[in-house]
């Protein structure tokens, strides 16, 4: 190594390396000059040794040699990746190749220097390793901001039957197994899975929720898996799917029916072998990820229907949480309305501003057939109309107040002509516009899957566009 290249100037943020290597002269090498760099330095002889100081030490930095007796190099740096995910890893090897730099990326290492290096490339793989430290701080600080803006996964609830949903919870949340999350549209079915990944070993590592309703039929697989650049027409960059987003974590596949049979086969194989394949791509790469499921559709009718694959249906289905509809747990409705008022208000709410007798009376005449979600929505509006006043009954949603309209009540027939797809969209518009946006909530009511509703709006959207800019469609 050459220290010529490298100041001994402190520097501005200083880190906690580890380095290990079995050659004793690059070991003495950096237990001098790391120091002049402003860094705090423990050097190892080999990956057990390593091993033992990681157990009593945590280190911001990590430089791994791979060739070592025993212990690898590799071994070493899937140790600290598992026991310390913020640390930053940089392999240093005198036998790097393409094939070992991408054996770094799999095994999650940050960084990759080849034997010999002159000091101040060790010296700007710890400045890249200071700013991912900064960049993960930042990363916790936005995720505790962002847990406080979501609110508690604690389930609120003393029924029987929200009592058993939690004992369900507690029972799978430690294990690996699939868990296939079971109620009507607006029940919690996101917060049960939130909650099974929160009391899992798996808490600090992602929780990745997706809707498969909601994504475009032909780019589900490249979302899900990734690409490579060039591997489809628009694929300008390589992307990282959100399998490998939630590597090490919790991937939430909710509305799991709305999948279509050649991507249910692709789930298939991944919960046989635990890999995937990106979209151009021929290697197979492992990713380590547990599966919540989530559907308010009947999977065992659509799989004696043929439209659902009776071997993933099995798969996914490993346990089973059942969530009851609000209509049948009535008497949680003071404290889920209660807990959904503090979340509406954004702070504590004080005793004169609790929900009275009579709000709570016109909240239990409702039948809620949006559930948990649409009291959410109810107790939002009201506290809007009541601004800093207490809420009372005349803030209530005017659906609390009188039965439900039908389709009919939101489209009013124009005196001009109007083609049969012109009827449509204003009644599908009108039924979103009814239920303030919902798209939930709105193909519940059209009695339409959520990914027609989806397609719709985007029909709609496109045919805008086209009108605007005077140009005929070909579809």
């Amino acid at each position: 190594m050459d220290s010529k290249d490298a100041g001994e100037q402190a520097v501005v943020n200083p880190l906690r390396v580890l380095f290990v290597d079995d050659e004793a002269p690059i070991r003495e090498v950096m237990r001098i000059e790391l120091p002049r760099m402003g860094h705090e330095v423990t050097v190892c002889e080999d990956g057990e040794t390593a091993l033992e100081v990681l157990a009593e030490h945590h280190f911001d930095a990590a430089i791994v040699d791979l060739k070592m007796p025993g212990i690898s190099g590799w071994e070493v740096t899937d140790h600290i990746k598992q026991v310390s995910p913020e640390t930053f890893v940089v392999i240093h090897t005198g036998h790097g190749d393409m094939h070992q730099a991408i054996e770094a990326v799999r095994h999650r290492a940050n960084d990759f220097l080849n034997k010999p290096c002159k000091l101040v490339d060790i010296q700007r793989a710890l400045a890249r390793a200071a700013e991912w430290r900064q960049q993960s701080r930042k990363t916790q600080a936005l995720e505790t901001r962002l847990k406080a803006i979501e609110g508690s996964t604690e389930l609120v609830g003393q029924t029987p039957a929200m009592q058993q949903v939690a004992t369900l919870i507690e029972r799978v949340a430690p294990t690996d197994s699939s868990v296939l999350v079971l109620g009507e549209t607006g029940t919690g079915k996101e917060l049960v899975a939130r909650r099974v990944h929160e009391l899992s070993a798996r808490s600090e590592m992602p929780f990745v929720p997706v809707n498969c309703g909601a994504l475009p039929e032909h780019l589900v697989e490249s979302e899900f898996f990734g690409h490579r650049k060039g591997a489809f027409t628009g694929a300008d960059r390589s992307r990282t799917g959100l399998f490998e987003v939630a590597h090490g974590g919790t991937l939430f596949l909710d509305e799991l029916g709305e999948l279509d049979k050649p991507m249910q086969v692709k789930l298939l194989r991944f919960l046989e072998s635990g890999e995937i394949r990106r979209v151009g791509e021929n290697e197979p790469i492992h990713v380590d990820v547990r599966i919540v499921c989530a559907t308010n559709g009947d999977l065992a009718e659509m799989v004696a229907d043929g439209g659902f694959r009776e071997d993933l249906y099995f798969r996914v289905n490993t346990f089973e949480i059942p969530l009851p509809p609000l209509r049948d747990r009535k008497p949680d409705l003071p404290l889920l309305a209660a807990a959904l008022l503090t979340r509406a208000r954004k702070r504590p709410v004080d005793d004169d501003e609790e929900l009275s007798a009579e709000v709570l009376a016109g909240l239990a005449d409702h039948d809620w057939p949006g559930n948990v979600r649409e009291l959410a929505n109810a107790i939002e509006h009201a506290v809007i109309m009541a601004g800093d006043r207490p809420v009372s009954v005349e803030h209530l949603p005017q659906q609390l107040a009188t039965s439900r309209p039908g389709i009919i009540s939101t489209f009013v027939m124009p005196s001009g002509a109007m083609t049969l797809r012109e009827v449509e969209r204003q009644v599908v518009l009108g039924v979103l516009d009814k239920h303030g946006g919902d798209k939930r909530m709105a193909a519940e009511e059209l009695g339409i899957a959520l990914k027609t509703m989806y397609n719709k709006l985007n029909q709609y959207n496109a045919s805008a566009v086209g009108e605007s800019s005077e140009i005929v469609s070909t579809d």
